[in-house]
Parts: structure tokens; C-alpha cells; sequence
């Protein structure tokens, strides 16, 4: 296992890896963090808010995060206006946190140990079902423009761990409930748990 230096920026989501992560950014902390992700071609970190506020409040309660989370690079800034910069990102590795320490600006700096990645494996007969879900649902988006699309290519519909991440995304489940899924080590076991919550709200056709 590698041990990285890394920000973090902790939010009330959970990014998977390749899932595509839209950020609005005014807070001085991270417009300072963007600038040197870009400047110096580096990545941050994404973990999921577990106390406080993405926001940093005076009075409000200190933050605290999960122990573990995604790596995202910045693909994409606009400067919506003076002070605003909406940032798209890609998820990558996941890592776990080793220590992590706040600045006096507030950012969080860690350091973090990548977390191996999904292994590939191809979708079994019994939970085609999901992929199949899946392939309906990107071929929805055909009148969409493509930079709204919600999953954005490469698709790899034949193998679990991209599926079962997708739909980790897409489905409104709790956002512990996703972060559990994240850091499942088996994207199989990802895939039939997804593939039965599916199942469940009458998704899965056969």
C-alpha cells in the first residue's frame, strides 16, 4: 500500500470511483486548494461529512468525516462569477485516512493510504439484471447533453464493480449506506446487494 499526501474536502456525498462529482466552490479554503490541484496537476480527496457543516460555520459544530474516501481530479472550472468556481471532478483511487490534521484557513490535510482497486470481473448471469437496468437508463439520456449526463463514458456494463458503483450513485440510499458500499473490498458482493435493492422496487426485468 502507497502513502499519499493529500486535502481533503469533506462533503455530504460519497464519490465512487470514475463517478463524476459537480462542485460549487466560494469558501477561501478550497477556491486556495483548486488553484494549486490545477497549478500543480494534483488530485484531493473527497470524504463523506459526518458532523458539521460543508460550509464552514464560527460557532457551528467542529467537523468530522469518515475515515476513508475517494480521490477526485479536477476535469473542468468555471468562473461562475467573482468569488464562485464551479469544478467538475472524476473519482479515483480510494484511500483511507492515517492522520489528518486542520489548517488555521480551516483545510484539512492528510495522510492517506490508497486502497487497493476494484479487481475486474465480469457481471454473472444472475445479476445481468442490474446491468441490464443500467444500459436502460444511460440510453435515456440520448436527449440530454452530454455534460449532464450523470455517468459519463467510458461504460463498462460487463463488469460488476463499475455496475454495482453506478447505481450506488444514481439510487437515493442513505448516504452511510453508500460509504458502506464504497469500501466494500468485493465489487460481487457490491453488485447483489444493489442487485436486490433493484429487485426490490421492480427495476430488474427478466
Amino acid at each position: 500500500m502507497s502513502t499519499i499526501s493529500l486535502p481533503l474536502f469533506p462533503l455530504s456525498t460519497v464519490l465512487f470511483p470514475d463517478g463524476v462529482l459537480p462542485l460549487q466552490v466560494f469558501e477561501v479554503r478550497y477556491l486556495d486548494m483548486i488553484s494549486r490541484c490545477l497549478t500543480e496537476d494534483l488530485p484531493f480527496g473527497v470524504v463523506l461529512l459526518t458532523q458539521g457543516h460543508e460550509v464552514r460555520q464560527p460557532e457551528g459544530e467542529p467537523e468530522r468525516f469518515a475515515a476513508a474516501g475517494t480521490i477526485a481530479s479536477v476535469t473542468e472550472t468555471t468562473t461562475a462569477s467573482p468569488g464562485l468556481l464551479q469544478v467538475l471532478c472524476r473519482g479515483g483511487a480510494r484511500f483511507t485516512v492515517v492522520t489528518a490534521d486542520q489548517r488555521l484557513n480551516g483545510l484539512w490535510m492528510a495522510e492517506a493510504e490508497l486502497v487497493e482497486g476494484d479487481q475486474a470481473v465480469k457481471v454473472p448471469s444472475e445479476l445481468q439484471g442490474a446491468a441490464d437496468a443500467l444500459d436502460r437508463v444511460l440510453s435515456s439520456l440520448h436527449d440530454v447533453p452530454r455534460h449532464r449526463w450523470p455517468v459519463q463514458p467510458p461504460f463498462r456494463l460487463d463488469d460488476c464493480g463499475w455496475v454495482a458503483n453506478r447505481w450506488c450513485e444514481l439510487l437515493p440510499l442513505p448516504n452511510q449506506q453508500k460509504h458502506q458500499m464504497l469500501m466494500l473490498d468485493n465489487p460481487v458482493i457490491r453488485l447483489e446487494l444493489l442487485h436486490d435493492v433493484l429487485d426490490e422496487h421492480g427495476l430488474i426485468t427478466s
